[in-house]
């Protein structure tokens, strides 16, 4: 085993967990996580409870409870996702308190199937927030056109938001303006900014699955020359609009005001490609102020071979709009690509949140008591 992990968090990214289950709460293993591999906090999305909750390791007496109550499948799943939060929030709190509520967070995500509609996020978020009950919980809000006023009201409100599905670099921008706008709103209403964080997750694997896919259609040498280079690219560009953003008039007025900035969050970092280093989208965007969630097996593979050479993205801008550029000159529309991918994201969300009903329902009623 190395120390890239302790590494990495001495370049100043908070590693996260991207997985969150009942029985990784219950056998210690988060704890041991924290403790062992410099983990600071925990990401959940649609797809990761879908898994959980299906495996059914850990789930049964509750659902069997909530199977007698006759609630609604809706409800119980609501029951089950926010009681693993909170649990989990539970066990971070120490670093919560440590890093003055930076980090020790645990995300929970608005139902997909609300992602273009901007009051039924918001209320959402709000019923959430209420429900984990825990001050270092993030509300995951997609970063869809009509989650961007969505996020605007709900860091309004004072809660922390984790916006989430970010592709493009121009969505990135609406997304920190939307946080500016939110805490200005929180500020006029005399709410203490000191206590509202957000991150902004941005995502890098799926923009190499693909672009590389357009660039092995294209075929050339090129071509083919370019794959595995978008997404890094796409990611340090993002960094570069964050401290643009982040050192600005606007900011620096609300950062007087006590104001946190909204970092970075590298998401979608294990590789999908077998052909590259299972530690790229780790090693390659180390950057300070940033968060870095894992799969395991990526915080696993970081931890036995990775190697941090400190920062990783300031001084690659111009090189990383190079090659953007060079895929743009080969036919391949950014355009196109990252709207793809939010689609896709939101579709994916939304099929895992209903394989979830689904399976959950069948449980319900399976558990449920016969009538005497």
């Amino acid at each position: 085993m190395t120390d890239a992990l302790k590494r990495l968090s001495d370049e100043g990214v908070a590693i996260w967990l991207d997985d969150l289950s009942r029985k990784r709460i219950t056998s210690g293993n988060l704890a041991e996580l924290i403790d062992q591999s410099h983990v600071v906090g925990v990401t959940t999305n649609p797809s990761i409870f879908q898994k959980a909750i299906s495996s059914g390791d850990g789930y049964e007496q509750q659902l069997a409870d909530l199977a007698v109550r006759k609630v609604t499948v809706e409800e119980a799943i609501r029951m089950i996702t926010t009681a693993d939060v909170r649990d989990a929030a539970d066990i971070l709190r120490p670093v919560y308190d440590r890093t003055d509520g930076q980090d020790g967070r645990v995300s929970i995500e608005v139902d997909p199937r609300l992602a273009h509609s901007t009051a039924a996020t918001v209320a959402e978020a709000k019923q959430l927030a209420w429900l984990v009950d825990r001050p270092n919980t993030l509300i995951k809000i997609p970063a869809t056109k009509a989650g961007l006023p969505a996020i605007t009201e709900v860091i309004g409100k004072g809660i922390s938001v984790n916006v989430t599905l970010i592709f493009s670099l121009e969505r990135y921008r609406e997304v920190m303006d939307a946080y500016l706008a939110g805490l200005e709103k929180a500020k006029a209403a005399g709410l203490d900014l000191s206590l509202i964080h957000s991150v902004a997750s941005f995502f890098v694997s799926r923009v190499d699955s693909e672009i590389d896919k357009r660039l092995d259609a294209v075929g050339t040498d090129e071509a083919k020359a370019l794959k595995g280079k978008a997404a890094l690219a796409n990611a340090r560009l993002a960094y570069e609009a964050y401290e643009e953003v982040f050192s600005s008039d606007r900011w620096n007025a609300l950062e007087k005001h006590g104001a946190n900035k909204q970092r970075p969050l590298w998401a979608s970092t294990g590789v999908k490609d077998p052909a590259y280093k299972d530690t790229l989208y780790v090693a390659d965007l180390v950057a300070p102020n940033t968060v870095n969630t894992m799969p395991e097996a990526t915080l696993e593979a970081t931890a036995d071979h990775g190697e941090i050479t400190g920062d990783t993205v300031r001084g690659t801008y111009d090189q990383a709009r190079a090659e953007l550029d060079a895929v743009a000159k080969l036919g391949i529309s950014y355009d196109d690509v990252v709207q793809l991918l939010e689609d896709e994201g939101v579709e994916k969300f939304e099929a895992s949140w209903n394989d979830l009903l689904k399976s959950t329902e069948a449980e319900l009623q399976r558990l449920a008591p016969t009538e005497a």
